[in-house]
C-alpha cells in the first residue's frame, strides 16, 4: 500500500544520508566497524533499524488486513476489526520510531544542548549511578515508641 505518506523509510533514510554525507549502507558499515567513534551515528543507525523492523511489521499487518477485507462481505467481523487494530498499532509504533530518528537527526533540539544534553548522554551510556531524587522512603525505627515516650516526667 505504499504512497507518498507511507514512504517514511525512504524520507528518513535520505535525511540520514544527507546528515552524514554518505549512503546508509556506508554509514552502517562505519558504525559496525567502530561503534564508539560517533555515538550519534551509532544511535541513529540503531533506531533506523528499529524503524525498519516496525515498517516491515506494518506492511505485513496491512497485507493481512487487505486479504481479510477482500474476502469479507459488507459487514466486518471481529477478526477483521482485530487486523485493523493491528494496523493502527503498527502505524503508531512505526511513527514513534520515526520521531525518535528525526529527533536524533535534529542538532537544534533544545534538549540536546547544555545540561540536558549531558544528562541524556550519561543516561544513554548507563553512567547514572544513583537517582537524583530519593526513590525509597526513609528508614524508620522498627519498634513502636514506648507508651510513655514523649510525655513530660511528672514530679
Amino acid at each position: 500500500m505504499p504512497d507518498g505518506a507511507d514512504d517514511v523509510m525512504g524520507i528518513i533514510t535520505e535525511q540520514v544520508e544527507a546528515r552524514f554525507d554518505m549512503s546508509f549502507a556506508e554509514l552502517q558499515r562505519a558504525v559496525t566497524a567502530a561503534p564508539q567513534a560517533n555515538r550519534e551515528a551509532t544511535e541513529i543507525v540503531h533506531w533506523h533499524g528499529k524503524l525498519a523492523e516496525s515498517q516491515q511489521l506494518l506492511e505485513k499487518a496491512e497485507d493481512e488486513l487487505v486479504a481479510v477485507l477482500e474476502s469479507q462481505p459488507d459487514e466486518l467481523d471481529d477478526p477483521a476489526m482485530e487486523k485493523a487494530h493491528r494496523v493502527n498499532t503498527a502505524v503508531a509504533a512505526r511513527d514513534g520510531r520515526a520521531m525518535v530518528v528525526r529527533w536524533l537527526l535534529d542538532p537544534a533540539v533544545p534538549e540536546k544542548q547544555g545540561l540536558a544534553s549531558e544528562r541524556l548522554a550519561r543516561l544513554s551510556r548507563g553512567a547514572r549511578r544513583s537517582p537524583a531524587v530519593q526513590t525509597s522512603p526513609p528508614t524508620r525505627a522498627a519498634t513502636a515508641p514506648h507508651p510513655g515516650a514523649g510525655r513530660g516526667v511528672r514530679r
